[in-house]
């Protein structure tokens, strides 16, 4: 052989597939372990927004989640972990490195800054045992969308070795720009995917928030069928108003649902609507077992 396997780096590489495959083997155990207890079918896996609760602690959200089945608590940075982790939750969509939604990628001046604060953050996503770090487009201001599919790309390729090498996915969220965002650049589904296609890594994907896009674009369960292998994370809202789920407003989730789990998706669908009632708990509740198909 021209180039041979050590001992030692094979036993590396073995070494490092088996605690890969014990994260991976631990997660599956947590995720049916929370379905047993909360009675759910399994088929989703249920995350929740923590931003959208701020009367209710992390402890507490954590607790309430974990008897409902939600195994997950999304945008958590590294000071959230070690309570997560005292609940047996993870991050599906982890945070901490963007520097806000206003600016993003998308600003050649950004990017040193952005490198940096990724690149220091992607190991310990990893560490901690998470998957998924979000990142943001930034806004137009008014530069067009090719000038700003060309700096994402460029900037995103800087960090794709660090994520690659920690198994770590970067995730790009759209936003709507009508109603929440104005002037947020990544705000169409052609637009990210086009983003995805150019940066060409399998740790480079999308978060199809539903709320935001059913704002922008409509049809929102022929883009799941027609781009689901580029979306690594989903989020929920109801329209209009970014409130409840329920048949309040003009979404179908279960029909959402029943399309998402069609495509075979494994990763986790995190609420991430504003509750208007006063059990802001029980509206949290409702959003589960709606979605649990």
């Amino acid at each position: 052989m021209n180039n041979p396997i050590s001992r030692r780096a094979a036993l590396r590489t073995f070494a490092g597939s088996a605690a890969i495959a014990s994260v991976a083997a631990s997660l599956g155990s947590r995720l049916a372990a929370a379905d047993s207890v909360s009675g759910l079918k399994g088929r989703i896996h249920h995350s929740v927004c923590k931003w959208c609760y701020p009367k209710v602690s992390l402890d507490d959200l954590c607790q309430a989640g974990k008897e409902m089945g939600i195994t997950s608590i999304d945008l958590v940075g590294p000071e959230g972990w070690p309570t997560l982790k005292k609940y047996g939750l993870t991050s599906a969509m982890a945070n901490g490195a963007d520097t806000g939604i206003a600016n993003g990628w998308n600003r050649l001046e950004n990017h040193d800054n952005l490198v940096e604060r990724y690149t220091r953050l992607i190991p310990q996503v990893a560490a901690a045992g998470m998957t998924n770090l979000i990142c943001l487009s930034g806004n137009r201001k008014g530069m067009d969308d090719q000038q700003g599919l060309a700096n994402c790309t460029t900037g995103l390729k800087r960090i794709m070795a660090a994520a690659e090498q920690h198994k770590v996915t970067i995730v790009l969220e759209m936003l709507n720009s009508k109603v929440n965002h104005k002037d947020y650049m990544a705000d169409t589904t052609g637009w990210a995917v086009e983003l995805v296609k150019r940066v060409g890594s399998e740790r480079f994907k999308l978060l199809y928030d539903i709320y935001h896009m059913q704002i922008m674009e409509g049809d929102v369960i022929a883009t799941i069928k027609a781009n689901h292998q580029h979306f690594a994370h989903y989020h929920t809202g109801g329209v209009p108003g970014r409130h409840e789920i329920d048949d309040s407003q003009e979404l179908n989730y279960p029909a959402i649902m029943k399309a998402i789990v069609a495509t075979g998706f494994q990763g986790h669908v995190a609420q991430e609507f504003i509750p208007a009632r006063p059990d802001v708990i029980g509206s949290l509740r409702q959003a589960v077992q709606i979605c649990d198909v």
